[in-house]
C-alpha cells in the first residue's frame, strides 16, 4: 500500500467517526428535545445562604450517572456559578442565560465520583435530583472548586422540599 493510499485511508475514518458523532448527537437533542432546563430569576427576597465557584459537570436521567442528557443550555461541561438560597439553586453556567431549580422541584441531594467523562475521589460531586417540567427526574453534577463537595451538599440539604421521595409523584 502507498502512503498516499494509507493517508486517504486514515482521512476516510477520521472523517466517518466525525460524521457519526455528529448523527449520534442529533439524534440524541431529539430525544431530549422536550425536556428544558428552568430559566429565570430567583425571587427578589431569597436569602442567599451560600455560594460557590466551580464546574457544571453533567445532567443525566436519575441514577444514570453515564447517560448524559442533551438539554438546551446543559448539554457541555462548563463553568459555574453555583448560589444557594431559601427559594433554591441558581446555576451561572458561561454564556447561559441562568438556570434556577425552584425548592418545589428539588428531589434530592447526594455526593457521587462518576458522571458521564468525570471520575474524581470519592463523593467529590455533588449531584442535585430535580424534577423537570416534562416530569422525570434528572441528576445534575456540580463540582466545587473553592470547597468540597460535602460542603455544597450540606448547603443544599436544608432546602429540600420535606414531602420529597424518588419514587413520588408530583
Amino acid at each position: 500500500m502507498s502512503r498516499e493510499s494509507a493517508v486517504l485511508i486514515v482521512v476516510g475514518v477520521v472523517i466517518l467517526a466525525f460524521v457519526l458523532m455528529a448523527w449520534g448527537w442529533r439524534r440524541r437533542s431529539r430525544r431530549d428535545a422536550g425536556i428544558t432546563a428552568p430559566r429565570g430569576e430567583l425571587p427578589a427576597g431569597a436569602a442567599v445562604s451560600a455560594s460557590f465557584d466551580g464546574l457544571y459537570v453533567a445532567t443525566t436521567g436519575h441514577d444514570q450517572p453515564l447517560e448524559r442528557l442533551a438539554i438546551r443550555g446543559l448539554g457541555f461541561r462548563s463553568r459555574a456559578g453555583i448560589t444557594v438560597t431559601d427559594a433554591g439553586i441558581a446555576l451561572d453556567l458561561t454564556g447561559q442565560q441562568r438556570i434556577v431549580l425552584s425548592r418545589d422541584r428539588l428531589v434530592d441531594v447526594d455526593q457521587a465520583n462518576v458522571a458521564i467523562d468525570r471520575v474524581v475521589e470519592k463523593d467529590g460531586l455533588t449531584r442535585v435530583s430535580w424534577r423537570t417540567d416534562a416530569g422525570p427526574i434528572v441528576d445534575t453534577y456540580l463540582r466545587p472548586q473553592d470547597a468540597s463537595a460535602a460542603a455544597l451538599t450540606q448547603a443544599i440539604r436544608p432546602i429540600l422540599p420535606t414531602s420529597s421521595a424518588l419514587g413520588e409523584e408530583a
